[in-house]
């Protein structure tokens, strides 16, 4: 080998050897960094709901790894409109109170990065985008008109977000309000957060209907509706562009077979779909029952299944897990949540009930990012009574789904002007894998 080969070869070597340390380093820190423990971190978002002129607010709670909730830094985010509040506490059927009779009036995407709320009582929608800290911006533009009057529920499709105008005069909720009637109603979502109206996405209900919720099917090809005071369902398909397609045998009345006549009124509220299987879970709310429906994947057609019995009162918001085996109802009659053993998608059987502390009623529920903790909101009951309102925490026992409510819960919060609080999203930005043995 001459001097040159020579110094060749030693040269490769010694290239080879570099890049073999440094990998192995960079391995090393890799490892060391993916086994490392993060410290667990939630946020969980509300609405304040208060019914002055710009006075609204999102209120934000971090939460840690006992469940215990401390308001964000920060917190709480101006929307820029009004809740709405109900002083009569008007009641239907001797259920909640009628204003409250709604879902989903807080979002997020799902890359976690935009949060999307309702101004019920100022007719618009307020977007934020989300920050690393849970931090929320309001985006250029925010809050939007609603397209209509009271809305309260909002539904993401890919880049299209459906609004629920349920049309009531906040200051009268018994009565229509302006003469205008409820609607669905799209928006297309730009990169930066506007949101832009949809031409011919609008779609009109009779007024009393009481529209409560623009759920999306796991899809994105359907949103499903529930009409509270009119007590039926809806389907649509969600059309090329954003508009919307009812589907066959929508609207549909809840079925004869479980109100027949001298039963209590047939009044739906609460749905959510399976996230693996066409099926739609209603909650029946003056018999105790929750629904069983299937639904053609293609053309949306709805088709009733069975009720099942539940042990609690008022069933009236509904989640799944995302592995599609437990099913959880908010019971507002008692204050309690339900645990339903969903293992076989259409025959759901009640495995617990947990009565929540505190002396509210249980509204809309929601899971955190890993599934570990349940987070519940409270309405207080009554005029004549400042407690209630707040959000209750329950540990998700990771075997078998059940759930205890946690020390530190419930977290009250105050009302102001006779607002109660709704709405509730948790999320993680570090986006916790999730591993469940049920």
């Amino acid at each position: 080998m001459t001097l040159v080969q020579r110094n060749r070869y030693f040269s490769i070597v010694c290239f080879l050897l570099a890049g073999f340390t440094t990998t192995l380093l960079m391995g090393g820190f890799l490892f060391k960094s993916a086994d490392a423990q993060e410290p667990f971190r939630n946020i969980v978002y509300t609405e304040s709901n208060i019914p002055t002129e710009n006075a609204n607010t999102i209120l934000a709670f971090e939460q840690d790894a006992n469940g215990k909730l401390t308001p964000l830094s920060n917190s709480p985010f101006p929307t820029g409109g009004a809740g709405i509040a109900d002083p009569t506490f008007t009641t239907v059927a001797g259920g909640p109170f009628l204003i409250a009779d709604n879902d989903q009036n807080v979002i997020v995407n799902p890359e976690h990065t935009q949060l999307f709320a309702v101004n019920s009582g100022s007719n618009t929608i307020a977007v934020f985008d989300i920050k690393k800290d849970g931090t929320l911006f309001p985006v250029a533009g925010s809050p939007f008109p609603s397209g209509g009057v009271n809305p309260e529920s909002l539904g993401l499709a890919n880049n299209v977000l459906y609004v629920v105008n349920r049309n009531l005069d906040r200051n009268n909720p018994t009565q229509d309000a302006n003469g205008s009637q409820p609607n669905y109603t799209g928006f297309r979502v730009t990169r930066r957060g506007q949101l832009i109206p949809i031409p011919g996405s609008t779609v009109s209900v009779p007024n009393g209907s009481g529209p409560t919720q623009a759920l999306i099917s796991q899809d994105k090809r359907m949103l499903f509706g529930a009409e509270f005071t009119g007590g039926l369902l809806r389907s649509f398909r969600i059309l090329p562009g954003g508009r919307l397609e009812e589907n066959p045998n929508s609207p549909q009345p809840l079925p004869a077979s479980e109100f027949p006549t001298g039963s209590p009124p047939a009044l739906p509220l609460g749905l959510q779909v399976h996230p693996r299987q066409p099926i739609l879970y209603v909650g029946f709310v003056t018999i105790n029952k929750v629904g069983v429906y299937t639904y053609n994947p293609v053309t949306g057609e709805l088709t009733f299944v069975k009720a099942v019995p539940n042990s609690g009162q008022a069933p009236c918001w509904l989640i799944t897990n995302r592995q599609g085996t437990r099913l959880y109802t908010a019971n507002t009659g008692n204050n309690s949540v339900s645990v339903y053993d969903i293992t076989d998608a259409t025959t759901p059987k009640e495995i617990q009930k947990v009565v929540l502390k505190g002396n509210g009623s249980a509204t809309e529920l929601t899971l955190n990012s890993n599934e570990s903790f349940l987070q519940v909101v409270t309405r207080r009951n009554s005029p004549d009574t400042s407690e209630g309102d707040g959000v209750n925490v329950l540990k998700v026992n990771p075997e078998d789904g059940t759930l205890s409510e946690v020390d530190s819960s419930p977290l009250p919060i105050p009302s102001v002007d006779g607002s109660f609080p709704q709405g509730i999203v948790s999320l993680s930005p570090e986006r916790f894998a999730y591993n469940v043995k049920y």
